[in-house]
């Protein structure tokens, strides 16, 4: 007899947000845009083992585009499917 038990998350890593929110693709990417200063957490520069909490904003520059986004959910291991499900765009420049 197995029985599932699910956690509820009230913070995250912001790479594994990133990674698995799928607005990065592989974790690895989203520890060094964090180390390159190209992600923000609530107007600070976010390093890739800062604390997420529903409801913070993230920003992120890729080159001359950056994308606003707002943390609406917190899962481990969402499906393929419900990935965008975990945030909100905010602004897209």
């Amino acid at each position: 007899m197995s029985a599932l038990f699910f956690l509820e998350v009230t913070n995250m890593r912001i790479d594994k947000f990133l990674k698995a929110s799928r607005i990065i693709k592989r974790r690895t990417v989203a520890k060094e845009a964090c180390e390159g200063g190209r992600v923000d957490v609530n107007g600070r520069p976010a390093k890739p083992g800062a604390d997420l909490k529903v409801g913070d904003i993230i920003e992120l520059r890729f080159g001359s585009s950056t994308l606003r986004v707002r943390v609406k959910e917190l899962k481990e291991n969402p499906r393929k499917e419900d990935a965008d499900s975990l945030y909100e765009a905010v602004e897209r420049v």
